[in-house]
């Protein structure tokens, strides 16, 4: 395939799926499940080139039923504002943000600090862009387009999932159609190379096991941030640029459907219900892949409007609301966004101690310890 990030040919499969369904088109909860409905390939190819992962092909169509903003994605947010701000990376007084097509801004908290948007055609003094690259096909394209929406003196800010978090945790379900790149530093240090910019800071935030935010500036400029320095060490030890290191994800995956597959079959056995939280994208082809059906899995809650009365892709599992799930008083729930557990516990006291993050160590097979 040709490299979404430098155009080049050399690129390698290091995590193969295979087919499975849709990760945002999720049916009406009575719809038949249709034999092409679990049929799009799902797989990740590495450029050996400049180093971006990225998705292989995506034969889908993006429906994206808006989810709930997290908690912990708006503090996040709030966190992020309030440290490039302190480290003098928030200068000038207007803002462009190019969104993300799960919801969210960051546009308010910089309304708050006095910036607002530029004259229509004008360059922005600071450019956003938080989780909304990855869902542009050409990424050399994308990033020129945000490289000139910024000023000449401005900063482009950009977060990412790192890669190293994702292969560090064998997070190989961050892997969904429409999110066609996953990025290390290293990777879009090289790709803003190619737009005229470069990476001026870094900051770390353990938002989904590790996120980066990233400040470049125009011009060609060396790195004097001992964050960048250390994260580029970091994921040079890691090999985030190895195809070797990547397949790693293969593993995890296969490890990941089949642990999950057999403690659900072990509680059913058991006749202990369990329903899941969170009809997340990154639970599509999870829930594929390990075989998952009402039989084993009753229902998952949602705290989207726009996705209750649907059903998890490829499977007859209906999503419900919150209110559903309380009333059916489940034995067991399977948490499938971990960074949500602080705020399903503050919201939902009554299934204290009946929450299991989605970690392969935290399913018990025989005493039925519950976690979380």
């Amino acid at each position: 395939m040709i490299c979404r990030g430098c155009a080049g040919s050399d690129t390698v499969r290091v995590l193969d799926l295979g087919a499975v369904p849709a990760a945002d088109n999720f049916p009406p909860k009575r719809s038949a499940i249709d034999s092409c409905e679990s049929a799009h390939p799902l797989a990740m190819e590495l450029c050996l080139r400049c180093g971006l992962a990225q998705l292989a092909e995506d034969d889908t169509t993006p429906e994206e039923p808006h989810g709930i903003e997290p908690l912990a994605l708006r503090n996040q947010a709030a966190d992020a504002v309030r440290t490039v701000a302190v480290s003098g990376f928030l200068d000038g007084d207007t803002v462009l943000e190019f969104g993300s097509p799960h919801g969210g801004s960051w546009l308010g908290l910089l309304a708050s600090r006095g910036f607002c948007p530029p004259p229509p055609g004008r360059p922005a003094s600071v450019v956003l862009d938080c989780f909304g690259l990855m869902h542009e096909a050409c990424q050399r394209s994308a990033l020129r387009e945000r490289a000139n929406a910024t000023a000449s003196d401005g900063v482009l800010l950009l977060q990412f999932h790192s890669l190293a978090a994702i292969v560090t945790h064998g997070q190989w379900n961050a892997l969904r159609h429409g999110h066609y790149a996953y990025y290390s530093l290293t990777a879009l240090q090289r790709m803003l190379t190619d737009v005229g910019m470069s990476v001026s800071h870094a900051w770390e935030f353990d938002l989904y096991g590790g996120t980066v935010l990233v400040a470049a500036r125009h011009g060609a400029r060396p790195a004097t941030s001992h964050t960048v320095r250390r994260i580029l060490a970091a994921e040079k030890t890691l090999g985030v640029c190895d195809p070797r290191a990547l397949r790693r994800l293969q593993l995890a995956a296969d490890g990941h459907a089949s642990t999950l597959r057999t403690w659900l079959a072990t509680m059913a056995d058991r006749g202990q219900r369990v329903y899941a939280y969170g009809a997340a994208s990154r639970a599509v082809a999870l829930f594929s892949r390990a075989g998952v059906d009402h039989r084993v899995l009753c229902a998952v809650a949602d705290a989207s409007p726009a996705k209750q009365g649907r059903r998890m892709p490829g499977t007859d599992v209906p999503i419900i609301s919150p209110g559903q799930l309380l009333d059916s008083s489940p034995e067991w729930v399977l948490l499938t966004l971990p960074d949500l557990l602080p705020e399903v516990r503050r919201d939902y006291p009554a299934l204290e101690g009946k929450w299991i993050t989605d970690l392969p160590c935290n399913y018990e097979h025989r005493d039925g310890v519950r976690r979380g």
